[in-house]
């Protein structure tokens, strides 16, 4: 029993052996394995990297061409579309040219149709100034006439009837001086070494003034009548400043209006067509005269009613209402008593 479990041991001892040798063969091929896998990857490895440096520098060339090819792709799209773009803008050039062209032929067109029926409105409007200047003018000719006949009128009634009232105090001043005088003559004879001062009469004296003084209303009369006529004359002549100054006003306000309603339709056109130079030019222009129309307009206003206003006073010193046409308020003559003689 003892050798057959040393055999068993000794066989097994040597299977152990067998395996162990099994075992080293096995390792030292796996080593061998290890080393050649080892140099494998190593050059796979240095192989990876030349492939990575190779891709790198293909990469870089290709990127390097690519940027080439965008530049020169940029470069055939600007000049195609600079090419384009010269068509279009020639093409647009041309279309804006022939649109000015036709713009301004319009244009002209519509000044002169304008201007014939401004010429046309013109004198159809000097026609009708002319005939309501005549209506006008006989209208306040026979106005002022019959007022100038109506003062005269009442003038004349006024200068007699003051005529009769002082008549009628002169005859019994003048009978009643007379017999003053008479009077006088006789005192004076009668008291010679009197001096004559002392012997004057308070009454004579009232009577001379009383005369004085119906001498000067009648003189004031005459100057007021002489007066009057002047003022109508004048009054004629503002007259007829006032109408020239009216169709003036209306002239220059009917051309106000046509450079307006110009500069309307400039500003329009001005809009819609390429020559806004021209445009704005013309209705710089249309600016300025309006200004210096509108000044002469103003000048015009100021004028009329100045005329206006002197006319209105020459009214109020013709009015039969005046205090100077009056035959009670030209002279005052005073009421004392008469005193006797001594």
């Amino acid at each position: 029993a003892l050798a057959t479990v040393i055999q068993h041991v000794f066989s097994e001892r040597e299977e152990a052996l067998k395996q162990k040798e099994e075992k080293s063969l096995e390792l030292a091929n796996l080593r061998d394995e290890l080393v050649v896998s080892t140099q494998g990857c190593k050059r796979l490895q240095k192989e990876k990297e030349e492939m990575c440096a190779s891709f790198e520098e293909a990469v870089t060339s290709l990127k390097g061409q690519h940027e080439e090819e965008l530049v020169q792709l940029e470069n055939r799209l600007k000049s195609f579309y600079q090419r384009e773009w010269d068509k279009v803008h020639q093409i647009y050039q041309e279309e804006a040219d022939k649109c000015c062209t036709m713009m301004e032929e319009q244009v002209e067109r519509l000044r002169k149709q304008q201007q014939a029926e401004r010429d046309q409105q013109e004198a159809v409007q000097t026609q009708r100034m002319e005939a309501l200047k005549l209506h006008y003018e006989s209208c306040i000719r026979a106005e002022l006439k019959r007022s100038h006949e109506k003062d005269l009128d009442n003038l004349e009634k006024s200068l007699k009837q003051t005529e009769t009232s002082l008549s009628n105090k002169i005859l019994p001043l003048s009978t009643e001086n007379e017999a003053l005088h008479k009077k006088l003559k006789e005192e004076e004879e009668n008291s010679k070494h009197i001096p004559t001062e002392k012997t004057l009469d308070s009454h004579v004296l009232y009577l001379e003034q009383e005369l004085e003084s119906l001498k000067a209303v009648l003189e004031i009369r005459n100057n007021q009548l002489h007066h009057k006529g002047n003022k109508l004359m004048e009054m004629d002549k503002l007259m007829e400043a006032n109408i020239k100054l009216e169709e003036s006003l209306k002239r220059v306000q009917q051309e106000n209006e046509d450079y307006k309603a110009r500069m309307d339709k400039y500003a329009a056109l001005s809009l819609s067509v390429a020559p806004r130079r021209q445009l704005s030019s013309e209705q710089a222009v249309l600016q300025q005269s309006l200004q210096k129309e509108s000044k002469v307009n103003k000048r015009l206003s100021m004028e009329n009613e100045e005329l206006l206003w002197k006319l209105q006073n020459c009214d109020l010193l013709l009015s039969p209402t005046s205090p100077f046409n009056s035959p009670r308020n030209s002279a005052a003559f005073p009421t004392a008593a008469p005193l006797s003689p001594r």
